[in-house]
């Protein structure tokens, strides 16, 4: 990888030997693995059994997780936040667990989209939840350094799955609790 990047120090027409940019390749390298990092992670390791029993059958709701990725298509960063619900049935995740969960998946080259709903999906599949809802909402810098130039564009997708899809009631308790 340190190759590749000297290699386009080269292209655009930089000195790659030049005091400032000698050590450029091995730094960005470095910097590309932990931007990339979810694709050696494995969700069992992430959640690291804080999966624990419970009677709750009431919303949990963790909002406003800070959100890195980085677009397939531009390899560049979008940012912004992250709000995931879900309605236990018979067991809960630790709380920090829900973070790595949507870190896992972000470190990732990545649409919006799909984020969303790898997201979801993954927490009803690992909690047995009986429905999951995530929004994401960032700012994407291929759309704001490059291309139309938009600096106040804002993307939102959600992913309403189970109890979110068919109940309006369980969706909008969701949406109102997010917008306090």
């Amino acid at each position: 990888m340190e190759q590749a990047f000297l290699q386009i120090l080269q292209d655009i027409g930089e000195d790659p030997t030049r005091p400032g940019l000698v050590d450029t390749p091995k730094r960005a390298a470095n910097a590309m693995r932990f931007l990339t990092q979810g694709y050696s992670l494995n969700i069992d390791e992430v959640i690291n059994g804080a999966l624990f029993p419970s009677d709750t059958d009431e919303m949990v709701i963790v909002k406003n997780i800070e959100l890195y990725s980085m677009c397939e298509h531009h390899m560049l960063p979008f940012i912004g936040k992250c709000h995931v619900a879900y309605i236990p049935k018979g067991k809960v995740i630790g709380l920090s667990k829900v973070a790595r969960i949507v870190d896992m998946f972000a470190r990732r080259l990545q649409i919006q989209e799909n984020l969303t709903n790898e997201i979801a999906n993954c927490i009803i599949v690992m909690t047995g939840a009986a429905g999951a809802g995530v929004i994401i909402e960032a700012q994407h810098m291929c759309m704001m350094m490059r291309g139309v130039e938009k600096q106040n564009s804002v993307m939102t997708t959600s992913c309403m799955l189970g109890a979110f899809r068919n109940s309006q009631s369980t969706r909008n308790e969701f949406l109102s609790l997010i917008n306090n």
